[in-house]
């Protein structure tokens, strides 16, 4: 149920390279992070995997999560540069102000 809501989460249409990727590695984070702890790494990538390809092709950062999973499933296995996104206040009461 959550691959559904990450992919749904990604679907968002076209947006820059950058961003997309950004937000790629943050669908295969949350991915990475609810998957069980007993099941099958492999399987639940490929599993991954043929749910969101069919929208890579309309949506840039669906398209960088399916990058992702095909790198995780290469062999032999090799380090991932998987960033978070700086922390950073959004603008707060001021941001507020400033644009009314």
């Amino acid at each position: 149920m959550l691959l559904e809501h990450t992919i749904s989460q990604l679907d968002i249409g076209q947006v820059p390279a950058d961003q997309a990727e950004k937000m790629g590695q943050l669908g295969f984070i949350q991915w990475l992070g609810a998957l069980p702890g007993h099941s099958p790494y492999p399987a639940n990538a490929r599993r991954a995997l043929a749910m969101a390809r069919p929208f890579s092709a309309t949506s840039p950062a669906i398209a960088a999560f399916c990058r992702l999973l095909t790198q995780s499933l290469d062999m032999p296995p090799r380090p991932m540069a998987l960033q978070m996104p700086p922390r950073g206040r959004k603008g707060g009461a001021r941001a507020r102000r400033l644009s009314l």
